[in-house]
C-alpha cells in the first residue's frame, strides 16, 4: 500500500485489513521514501498486489511530475522483481482532456509511468472527493474571502474510492484482467456552490467568489463518462454528517 497514511491510503488499509488481507504500508512517515530506489528493500516480498495512491507534497507541475515518475518507476521495478502480479494506481477523471492544468499533467505522467514499469497495471480514475471543496477553500481563503475555480464536478465519497481500490486489487488476482475504471458520485454539482454550502454549514462568514478555471475543466472535462461506476451518497448528505462530526 503506497501512500498508506493519506486520506485514501489510510482507508484502503482499513478496508483491506477488515476483509482479511495482510497489508504492507509504504509511506515516507513510515520510513519508506519511494523516491529512493533502494528504500523498498524486501518490503514487497510475498506481496500479491500493489495499490499506489501516493501524492507529491507540491502542486508545482515540474516538481510533481518528477516525483510521480520517480515513485512509479521505483515501485514498479521493485514490484516486478518481487513477483507482484497486479498494480492499481489512483488517478483522476478527465486528465487526458485537462492537460491545460499543471496538476493533471503530472497525474497523467504518473499513470503513464505506472503502465510502463508496473506489473499488471490497472488505473482507477475518480472524480473529486467529497473533501475537495474544503481542501480548495483552505488553499484559496484569504481572510474572509476565497476565490474558487468555477467548474462543474460530480464528487464521490472517498470511502467508496478506497473500497473500489481494494476490489480492483484483489479481484481473483488475474494479471491479465485489466481495464481502466471510472468512479463518480451520484450528483453533478458546481464547485463554487459546494464551497458556499460548506461555509454555510460551518456557520462561517466567507465571501466565495468564482474564479476562472482551466478551459477544459470549466467545459466539463472532469465529469464522468457514460460508463463510470456511480457509488456512494451525495455531497450534501456527506457534508451535513461530516460537519456535525467535526470532520469537515
Amino acid at each position: 500500500m503506497a501512500g498508506a497514511t493519506g486520506l485514501i491510503g489510510s482507508q484502503v488499509v482499513r478496508f483491506a485489513a477488515a476483509a482479511g488481507h495482510q497489508v504492507v504500508g509504504l509511506s515516507r512517515s513510515g520510513g519508506v521514501d519511494l523516491t529512493d530506489p533502494a528504500a523498498l528493500g524486501d518490503h514487497l516480498r510475498d506481496v500479491d498486489a500493489v495499490v499506489d495512491v501516493t501524492r507529491p507534497p507540491t502542486m508545482d507541475q515540474q516538481a510533481a511530475t518528477r516525483l510521480f515518475t520517480e515513485v512509479a518507476r521505483n515501485l514498479g521495478t521493485a514490484a516486478r522483481a518481487a513477483g507482484v502480479r497486479r498494480t492499481v494506481v489512483l488517478s483522476i477523471v478527465g486528465i487526458e482532456e485537462s492537460q491545460d492544468f499543471g496538476w493533471y499533467v503530472a497525474t497523467l505522467a504518473h499513470e503513464r509511468a505506472t503502465r510502463e514499469h508496473a506489473p499488471g497495471p490497472r488505473v482507477l480514475r475518480s472524480t473529486q472527493f467529497h473533501e475537495f471543496p474544503g481542501q480548495v477553500l483552505a488553499r484559496s481563503r484569504r481572510g474572509d474571502r476565497a476565490e474558487i475555480m468555477d467548474l462543474p464536478t460530480q464528487p464521490v465519497a472517498s470511502a467508496e474510492v478506497a473500497r473500489l481500490l481494494v476490489e480492483l486489487a484483489t479481484q481473483d488476482l488475474d494479471p491479465d484482467r485489466g481495464g481502466d475504471v471510472e468512479v463518480a458520485g451520484p450528483r453533478r454539482e458546481s464547485l463554487v456552490d459546494l464551497v458556499r454550502r460548506l461555509v454555510a454549514l460551518r456557520g462561517e462568514h466567507v465571501e466565495v467568489v468564482p474564479a476562472p478555471a482551466a478551459a477544459s475543466m470549466a467545459g466539463g472535462s472532469v465529469l464522468p463518462g457514460p460508463h463510470a461506476l456511480i457509488r456512494g451518497e451525495d455531497w450534501e448528505t456527506w457534508a451535513r454528517a461530516a460537519v456535525a462530526a467535526g470532520r469537515a
